[in-house]
């Protein structure tokens, strides 16, 4: 309940503004989409707490405090809003109107056949997609193709992280899917965004993620001690810094498909504020926070490899998604069967090693 007790009295609190706002319906739409989110967000929690673990106290609470206020308003609430302002060349107001005030019987065009908000963020889909798409497979491949002591699937893994050795594959497959994407998926008119938000999601990864490896490698911090405990701050600093900075970037590639999915529930952007923002996210942040705490991870070791497998079919799916819409409940379920089983195989592992030792233990105890 410590852990859990913030999001679940988040969660009444939103479902009773959802109820005094939109009556029952409201209700049960903001709850479905904080179901929603969660289900989504489950590999998120999972590769979020990977990330905490190589941060200091501080720069954990920094994020698990303004990570989440970024993570509920801007992600759930401004971002979606940027979008239709940015592409539709709108201002902040007009968008916002656009957004609290919906054609009627869930039309996506007025009667002028003007653009709803619905339609402008559903037309702005593909360039969100591709660069999720690319940043979450980006992610998944530097993680699989790179040598393991541990192996979940140890017959795909193995070989593929045999392919590793050579330099930049992680980077040549992603543009390759980019492409595919771009001309397999995308409609003529959006292959040229498609291609540039696949090539910037592509170069956010590789910025973002080598300034939070280049701050946080063994030889800074030794180098560091010698300067002195102002020198160790200042570099454990600029590590925490760049790995923020990582996880904001994550959790916005993570957001993407939910914020997309939820216009197929509804279009009210404070119900989907309500639902995927503060009980959505509250919930990744309590499910976080439990996976560092309980050392979940390094118990059920098998989590963090059934996570990258559904950041890879995320990736996939949101690339697809480009020409082909998905199902909602395939992408969240797909996620969660990897992560399931994972966790299944990581209870399988501990059992037999628990096995073991007690055999072990048996045959060096002394007779007599």
């Amino acid at each position: 309940m410590r852990i859990f007790g913030l999001s679940i009295i988040v969660t009444i609190i939103s479902l009773i503004v959802a109820f005094v706002y939109g009556g029952p319906t409201a209700l049960a739409l903001c709850a479905i989409l904080g179901i929603l989110e969660v289900s989504l967000s489950f590999d998120n929690a999972v590769i979020n707490a990977t990330v905490l673990q190589r941060m200091s106290e501080f720069w954990q609470k920094i994020f698990l405090t303004i990570g989440v206020v970024i993570a509920v308003f801007g992600m759930r609430l401004v971002f979606p809003l940027a979008i239709v302002w940015i592409t539709a060349g709108l201002t902040p107001v007009k968008a916002f109107d656009l957004a609290m005030n919906p054609p009627p019987d869930g039309a996506l065009t007025f009667a002028d056949d003007s653009p709803s908000y619905e339609k402008l963020l559903t037309d702005a889909h593909p360039s969100i997609a591709a660069f999720g798409g690319a940043f979450l497979l980006m992610l998944f491949l530097n993680f699989i193709l790179e040598e393991r002591e541990i192996t979940w699937l140890s017959w795909l893994e193995r070989p593929l992280a045999k392919l590793g050795k050579l330099d930049m594959l992680a980077v040549v497959l992603s543009l390759v899917a980019i492409v595919l994407a771009a001309e397999i998926a995308a409609a003529d008119k959006d292959r040229p965004t498609v291609l540039f938000a696949g090539i910037l999601g592509v170069v956010t990864y590789v910025v973002v993620d080598g300034l939070g490896s280049m701050f946080h490698t063994e030889e800074m911090i030794e180098e560091a001690e010698h300067t002195g405990p102002s020198g160790l701050v200042k570099a454990t600093g600029k590590a925490g810094f760049f790995l923020f900075l990582y996880l904001e970037v994550l959790d916005a590639s993570f957001s993407f498909d939910g914020v997309i999915g939820a216009f197929a529930i509804t279009s009210d952007p404070i119900i989907i504020a309500l639902g995927l923002g503060l009980i959505g996210a509250m919930f990744v942040r309590s499910i976080t926070v439990y996976l560092v705490r309980k050392g979940t991870l390094s118990e059920y070791v098998y989590l963090e490899h059934g996570a990258h497998w559904a950041i890879g079919a995320l990736a996939i799916i949101l690339l697809v998604s480009i020409g082909v819409h998905v199902n909602e409940l395939f992408t969240g379920l797909i996620g969660v069967a990897f992560i399931g089983a994972a966790f299944i195989t990581s209870l399988i592992r501990n059992r037999r090693e628990g096995e073991a030792e007690t055999v072990d233990a048996k045959e060096v105890t002394p007779v007599g």
